[in-house]
């Protein structure tokens, strides 16, 4: 199958290590390192090493968007941008060495235009052939209108594309007016999205299926971190643990794990396969530091190891 996925407030991400981090201080940081980033971007890159063909589409502009589309054709990426006035935002990551902890400093980006909005929806609904498959992740520009996302999530199901949501807020409230065929929430969105202030791993599955019910999604996978999953339809739910590692970094895990959902998706595999690769390729990701995402060959050993694990809850 093929896969569209859509970064609305894409960014470069620089990283670097510095001992002993003090405030007033002049502090001699390692050279910097550049990573293309963004929900949506992420899971591309997260597809091309799991031999899934996917295109990139996103806003880009002046000095950084150019550095970001270029880091993107470095990975091979399929890349689809879209041009804007405003510039590419950075985001910063830096980590002390000396203790091991990690500093992240994530910059708003810059307003996106009305024509230019108009433009992105032009490039999505003019898609041919459209994709089997469409991921809607990361945040939204500032000032951008949420309903654009529920318009981008009504074409896309116009033209039987299975719709993968994987962002918070707003935008997600947006995106479930129209209903998606997968959502990925943490248990504080899902309370969010429920009303369920006291949501914890007990009921998680209950609040799921009640979106699920309400038409919001056909199937659900609630991240719980360290707890692993759940996977949510209408008529199960399975628990997948999170196996232990050396956890370096948690950067891009999340995105690691659409990643790994979307790549069994787009090979007609079965929803277990699917949250177990998912949560194989979340985990993997803590295991290198910076914003690496997952090595391939972690992934599948996490994966072999989970895939007899998963639990059927009630």
């Amino acid at each position: 199958m093929k896969v569209l996925t859509i970064t609305l407030n894409p960014t470069v991400d620089k990283s670097s290590e510095v001992a002993n981090i003090k405030p007033e201080k002049k502090l001699r940081c390692t050279p910097p390192k550049y990573e293309p980033g963004g929900g949506g971007i992420n899971v591309s890159r997260g597809l091309v090493r799991l031999g899934i063909n996917s295109t990139a589409l996103f806003t880009s502009g002046g000095r950084t968007g150019k550095l970001l589309e270029e880091l993107l054709l470095k990975e091979k990426v399929d890349i689809l941008p879209v041009n804007t006035q405003g510039e590419t935002r950075e985001n910063f990551t830096v980590v002390d060495t000396a203790s091991n902890e990690q500093y992240r400093f994530g910059m708003p980006g810059e307003v996106v235009s009305n024509e230019e909005v108009n433009q992105i929806i032009e490039t999505i609904n003019s898609f041919s052939p459209f994709p089997e498959i469409v991921v809607i992740s990361g945040s939204l520009p500032p000032e951008m209108d949420a309903a654009v996302l529920r318009q981008i999530t009504a074409i896309a199901k116009q033209k039987n594309a299975k719709v993968v949501a994987d962002t918070s807020g707003d935008a997600l409230t947006a995106i479930l007016e129209e209903g998606v065929y997968l959502l990925k929430p943490n248990l504080g969105e899902l309370s969010r999205l429920t009303g369920i202030e006291t949501l914890d791993n007990e009921v998680a599955d209950q609040a799921a299926k009640k979106l699920i019910e309400e038409g919001k999604a056909q199937m659900i996978v609630v991240s719980m971190g360290p707890q692993g999953a759940y996977l949510v339809t209408a008529d199960n739910c399975l628990h997948i643990p999170a196996p232990s590692v050396k956890k370096l970094s948690t950067v891009g895990a999340g995105d690691s794990m659409v990643a790994g959902m979307v790549s069994v998706l787009a090979k007609n595999g079965s929803p277990a396969q699917m949250a177990c690769m998912g949560v194989a390729c979340g985990t993997a990701a803590t295991m290198n530091p910076g914003t690496g995402l997952f090595n391939v060959k972690d992934a599948e050993r996490l994966y072999n190891w989970l895939i007899d694990k998963a639990v059927t809850i009630k």
